[in-house]
């Protein structure tokens, strides 16, 4: 338990799993609320282990991804200027060309030069963003 405390502290978030000789339901829903994979009492059945160790395996390997792919959108957004960051929040918010154009003081037109912008620098399809 203090291991996943002190992972857990230091941002860590490798996928756990904990196997006990000497658990009880108390620690195991603590391990399980700070992201255990799963808690495991001995004598443990192999298939439950292999199971258990699968999952974890996926989580981190899933994890990883999720962590690439945010990074990668971090630094798209890095090369945007203040201006078009500015734009980027109003269409990510659904703001239309002439709404967000009306609050920047500006025309339509500059609007639509700043949104072509940060589609093409953060690699999005033309029109309605998906999430970012």
């Amino acid at each position: 338990m203090e291991v996943q405390e002190a992972l857990a502290a230091r941002g860590n978030e490798r996928a756990i799993v904990f196997l006990t000789g000497h658990g009880n339901i108390p620690m195991g829903a603590k391990a399980m609320k700070r992201g255990a994979v799963d808690f495991l009492t001995k004598p443990v059945n192999a298939d439950d282990l292999i199971k258990a160790v699968s999952v974890a395996i996926e989580r981190g390997r899933r994890g990883r991804e999720d962590r690439a792919e945010v990074a990668e959108i971090r630094q798209r957004v890095a090369t945007l200027t203040p201006r078009e960051r500015e734009v980027l929040g109003y269409v990510i918010s659904g703001r239309l060309n002439m709404q967000t154009a009306y609050d920047l003081g500006t025309a339509e037109k500059t609007i639509k030069v700043h949104r072509a912008r940060v589609m093409e620098k953060v690699n999005m399809p033309r029109g309605k963003p998906r999430g970012i």
